[in-house]
């Protein structure tokens, strides 16, 4: 099971070059089957926000159901606060992610930004680079 980062997710809602393609290749193996795909509570109602914020409510509600049918959805827990914040990474919302994805037992969390993962127990790849392992 691979967890998307937030970052990659809105590539694709977004389209944003050059990013998307990358980006919408590795959401093509979560739909088809060939991965399982992994989010956290906080991306997917980061994404529900955006879109209601930038389109409609039925559009957001949409998506959130496209996200519910395609992925799993990871609680963040106080163990997971807890770790993260332990890690003492600048950016703690990376932290949490780093902690969930462990706890869910990913075997990489998929970002563009790698270099904010360095220090991750779960291996972090680009899109690229996961479409090449």
């Amino acid at each position: 099971m691979i967890m998307l980062d937030l970052n990659v997710l809105l590539d694709v809602l977004q389209k944003r070059a050059p990013h998307y393609q990358a980006s919408a290749a590795v959401l093509e193996h979560v739909i088809h089957g060939e991965e399982q795909g992994a989010l956290s509570a906080h991306a997917v109602t980061t994404v529900h926000y955006l879109v209601s914020r930038y389109a409609t409510r039925a559009a957001a509600d949409g998506a959130l159901d496209w996200l519910l049918r395609h992925f799993h959805v990871c609680a963040v827990g106080r163990d997971e606060l807890e770790q993260a914040r332990s890690l003492g990474w600048p950016d703690f919302e990376d932290a949490v992610l780093a902690c969930v994805a462990q706890s869910a037992g990913c075997s990489y969390i998929v970002t563009r930004n790698i270099k904010d993962f360095e220090r991750s127990p779960v291996t972090a790849l680009t899109p690229q680079e996961w479409l090449l392992r």
